[in-house]
């Protein structure tokens, strides 16, 4: 799907469609009121008819209007206008594009970026827009013999400004919008490949595959006998149970400042979790080819990173693995030595992201000194049923960090909800045999694993982002590609801080 702007007249446009919006109780927006005077009053005969009404998400498609230059005019509903909102303006935009692609139409021209979102500017109408428009034409059928055919014929988008001043801020919404689509969809298509085709060293390639692509982003890969020289005993205990070497990818994008300190995004790259010897139920299993979401992640941040050559210095590490039951995985009870030095009681195998991503996170303080460090991770389901499947749960040792994150999310609607990270949950991790265990009791599962990650982070300003709730959805099924909105908006708006 191609993406541009303009600014011209909705009656003008020689397109396949045009898209514009209807208030609720028939009221015409400005973009609908001039397409109406062109046709003589067409649009409004269509609303007396009663084809549609002005309610969130009604569509109806109008052909052959005389006095108009495009083939057919596309009307979708947005709502009471007293209450138009993002969320109202999101949905307008997603039924529209939804309509015209059933249509024959090759190319539209949309006036919904026309209208005023309360608290919103026109960079967020045009980014949101071709977002909203990307992700609708994601298909993943890598893995289909004979993939089901796509009878859309719509290829190319033309999103309207109202004025030729506002060309220059769209064009640059539309930039960052064409990056992080690109990012979106690597991710995606990690994230839903299956186990056997998305193993730790198919993530390494893929580091690999983005050093070849951009001449910004240098890769490292570490291997098993390097981890091990580094002591990362928590990360390769994990994998002893799998066929699959564990690796640990290590991307460097440095091209901000030589004197200013980094990002790293840690993304936890669990490419399959059975749970190992503390085997998961059978139902739903075949989920968990998704535990490595926060890896895919970081891979797709740094690919819209690199898409828009930032001027900024990003690190991305992915620690990979698999999990399985073996005669040489974990068991409970075993007893591991971090990289830290710390020694971490395995009470429970499926604990395991935490065993990856806090030997990163002390590889991390050894090796860089980073302004901030995020890691994102399919941790805990006791996060789903804290904040169900919309919000990411956010944990932070500075507050300031925590409250830019949440900003980063809401402006993407990538959102994001902050839970506590306080030491009286420091208890439910207490062994009698090591310096910590891995899990705590069954009360707050989410709050008790950031509180273990951050033993390992203390020196750090750092951030957890746990993502078991949001990376993807079961109705349809399939990879969201979340949080690389919020990540990517996040480092644009430190960039114009520091700017």
């Amino acid at each position: 799907m191609e993406f541009f702007v303009k600014s011209g007249n909705p009656a003008k446009q020689r397109a396949g469609c045009v898209i514009a919006g209807v208030f609720a109780r028939r009221k015409l927006s400005p973009a609908a009121k001039e397409l109406d005077e062109a046709c003589k009053g067409a649009l409004s005969q269509a609303m007396r008819r009663g084809d549609i009404e002005g309610r969130e998400g009604e569509t109806v498609v109008l052909h052959g209007l005389s006095g108009l230059v495009c083939d057919r005019v596309l009307l979708v509903g947005l709502g009471r206008e007293r209450d138009f909102s993002d969320k109202a303006y999101i949905r307008a935009t997603e039924e529209a594009v939804r309509a015209v692609r059933k249509t024959g139409a090759v190319d539209a021209v949309s006036y919904l970026t026309d209208l005023v979102v309360r608290k919103r500017d026109r960079r967020w109408t045009v980014l949101r827009a071709a977002m909203a428009s990307g992700a609708l034409g994601y298909r993943f059928v890598q893995c289909k013999s004979k993939p089901d055919p796509d009878h859309s014929k719509l290829n190319r988008i033309t999103f309207n400004v109202p004025s030729r001043s506002d060309l220059a801020e769209a064009e640059e919404a539309l930039r960052t919008a064409t990056a992080l689509n690109a990012g979106m969809v690597l991710t995606r298509d990690l994230s839903n490949l299956p186990g056997n085709r998305c193993t730790p060293t198919d993530l390494a390639n893929t580091g690999r595959e983005l050093a070849s692509s951009y001449r910004s982003i240098k890769t490292t890969v570490l291997d098993e006998k390097k981890m091990e020289n580094l002591g990362m005993g928590a990360l390769l205990s994990v994998s002893k149970g799998s066929r699959e070497p564990a690796t640990f990818t290590v991307m460097e994008y440095l091209q901000g400042p030589k004197k200013a300190k980094p990002v790293v995004l840690v993304g936890k790259g669990l490419t399959f979790d059975a749970g190992g010897i503390s085997l998961k139920p059978a139902q739903a299993m075949d989920e968990m080819k998704y535990d490595m979401c926060g890896g895919a992640a970081v891979f797709g941040t740094m690919k819209a990173v690199a898409e828009l050559g930032l001027p900024i210095n990003l690190v991305g590490i992915v620690p990979a693995s698999e999990n399985l039951p073996d005669g040489m995985a974990n068991k409970p009870g075993d007893i591991v030595t971090s990289m830290s030095g710390q020694t971490i009681e395995i009470l429970n195998t499926d604990a395991e992201g935490r065993l990856l991503l806090c030997d990163a996170l002390t590889y991390v303080e050894r090796n860089y000194d980073p302004d901030c460090v995020i890691d994102m991770a399919t941790l805990t389901g006791a996060v789903i049923v804290a904040l169900g499947n919309h919000a990411t749960g956010v944990f932070a040792n500075q507050p300031a960090l925590a409250k830019s994150l949440i900003t980063a999310g809401d402006y993407m609607g990538d959102r994001a909800w902050e839970l506590p990270l306080w030491d009286d949950y420091e208890s439910a991790l207490r062994s009698p045999f090591a310096d910590v265990a891995n899990v705590g009791g069954r009360e707050a599962g989410s709050v008790t694993a950031a509180v273990f990650l951050h033993r390992f982070a203390r020196k750090l300003r750092w951030a957890h982002l746990d993502i078991a709730g949001t990376a993807w959805t079961q109705k349809p099924k399939g990879a969201t590609a979340r949080p690389v909105p919020l990540l990517l908006q996040f480092l644009t708006q430190r960039l114009h801080e520091s700017s």
